[in-house]
């Protein structure tokens, strides 16, 4: 029997279409291209009619976030704002964005947009809570060094995240998330398997994928998300999955 979303089957009667996805992408392109793979497995559909419908905005152009938060180069809040007009003139009802780091803009997307526009770190504390981590737990958060200096991800909840050492970030994780971004997949997995043991040897059970290129280094390490990990990935295609569905706000 196929799980029951609150979708009826073509020809089964009718119900309110989903609203349709804003995915604001590009960053990086295969992190994108993951996301939406997620929109699908996670949609638990049995026809073409019950997935979620999204239009994409895969700019991979947009200047670098890391350099813009860091070193001060070109921002990217106005090619943010255009790909969000883009999706916005398509017909998109809420708005998803795909990336840790950019999230440093989230405050002013949001103001610039009447759509809703989820917060892919709210997703996140959404699944931990799911977790049952007592207050004061500590969870280890993999990201870029932009995201960590900027405070993407401030302690919330009562949960403290614990960053990586300096030596397993410059030597482990932002090369594993480099060679994502080269299409190198299977080398990242081997540099996060490393990392991930480094960290648990300092107490650290559950861990958050910070960077939405580190879901395809963890799959090419042979690991998954029942070894203690949540993904922002997932988390935000699970959170884009129930507004979708959840109908006009």
């Amino acid at each position: 029997m196929k799980p029951d979303n609150g979708v009826l089957a073509h020809g089964a009667g009718r119900a309110s279409p989903p609203r349709l996805v804003g995915v604001l992408g590009g960053m990086g392109p295969l992190a994108t291209v993951d996301f939406m793979q997620r929109l699908i497995d996670l949609a638990g559909a049995g026809t073409d009619q019950q997935h979620i419908p999204a239009v994409v905005a895969q700019i991979p152009q947009i200047p670098d976030r890391v350099g813009a938060i860091l070193s001060a180069t070109e921002s990217p809040l106005p090619q943010l704002t255009e790909s969000l007009r883009r999706l916005e003139r398509a017909g998109a009802d809420l708005i998803v964005m795909p990336c840790n780091t950019a999230h440093y803009w989230y405050p002013e997307l949001a103001a610039a947009t009447d759509l809703p526009f989820l917060n892919i770190v709210d997703a996140v504390i959404d699944v931990l809570a799911g977790h049952g981590l007592e207050p004061g737990s500590r969870v280890g958060l993999l990201a870029t060094r932009a995201t960590l200096a900027a405070g993407v991800y401030a302690e919330r909840d009562g949960v403290q995240f614990v960053a990586p050492e300096e030596s397993e970030l410059r030597d482990l994780l932002l090369p594993c998330i480099a060679l994502v971004k080269e299409g190198r997949v299977q080398e990242a997995g081997g540099l996060l398997t490393q990392c991930v043991a480094s960290m648990r040897a300092r107490g650290v059970e559950h861990i958050v994928l910070g960077c939405t290129e580190l879901p395809l280094a963890l799959k090419a390490a042979g690991m998954s998300l029942d070894d203690g990990f949540v993904d922002s990935t997932t988390a935000l295609a699970q959170a884009a999955i129930a507004a979708a569905r959840a109908g006009p706000a």
